[in-house]
């Protein structure tokens, strides 16, 4: 039986996509690693790095967009909850691809209390395999990490459900701290 032209001509990229796929797969960072280090501005303008919350747990969210429908959902879930995440002594990141003004103004527009901060290059994203960079159109991919106070990545989140994920990260919380007691 021959095999249909599309096929014949798409089988090469599946090929090449496979092969990048599986080289970078083994390139992500894995629970245990020492999170990497990143200085970024957030949207008062004040440079947050990473090395200044040792000691405090910390939730690091990647989102791909400023006031989009998931995105605001997220973030609304997180400024909703953040007394119960300041009770577990955890302090909230946001982190895009979005410039320093967009981030000031999603933040004002739904009263986020927390620190979104500006990767409009993605270096931070990619460092944190969380960056979709299709040259034309790059964002940050919703993902999450949490980091114990000596700065290792403790959970990572790669399949995040806006609805619902800062329910898992409150109860994966109490679970990480309980182990630490």
């Amino acid at each position: 039986m021959k095999t249909p032209l599309f096929h014949r001509l798409t089988r090469p990229f599946f090929m090449v996509f496979g092969l990048f796929y599986s080289l970078t797969a083994h390139a992500q960072l894995q629970v245990g690693q020492t999170a990497p280090s990143f200085a970024l501005y957030d949207q008062h303008q004040h440079l947050q790095k990473l090395d200044d919350y040792r000691g405090q747990w910390v939730v690091l969210y990647f989102y791909p967009k400023d006031d989009t429908p998931g995105c605001t959902a997220e973030a609304c879930s997180f400024r909703d909850n953040i007394n119960k995440l300041i009770a577990k002594q955890a302090v909230i990141l946001g982190v895009s691809v979005d410039n320093t003004d967009d981030h000031k103004t999603f933040a004002a527009k739904y009263n986020l209390p927390f620190s979104l901060l500006a990767d409009p290059e993605g270096k931070v994203a990619k460092q944190y395999d969380a960056l979709l960079d299709l040259k034309v159109l790059r964002f940050a991919k919703r993902h999450s990490f949490i980091i114990d106070p000596q700065g290792r990545i403790v959970r990572i989140y790669r399949s995040v459900d806006p609805q619902r994920h800062v329910a898992e990260i409150l109860k994966d919380l109490e679970d990480l701290q309980q182990k630490t007691e």
